[in-house]
């Protein structure tokens, strides 16, 4: 399993649309958050180990309506 961090900025007044695009439509479905700042959502995706995070975010994430930007965190188990 490995887990990767995608903090998400929306369109202007899109950020439940997102929110809940995501939810419906992208598998596995991440743990979605609210924050402030920069970007609008923060989601936290655990993967198999076999999936490409760089194809998954562009092919899936990036592609749903009402993104403009996205950061991408991986983390690393490091205890």
């Amino acid at each position: 399993m490995q887990t990767i961090f995608v903090m998400v900025k929306c369109e202007l007044g899109k950020v439940y649309d997102v929110a809940a695009e995501i939810a419906d439509t992208v598998d596995p479905p991440p743990s979605t958050y609210s924050i402030s700042g920069a970007y609008d959502l923060l989601l936290m995706f655990n993967l198999d180990k076999e999936v490409d995070v760089g194809h998954f975010v562009t092919s899936t994430v990036q592609t749903v309506p009402g993104i403009r930007d996205t950061y991408t965190i991986v983390g690393f188990k490091a205890f």
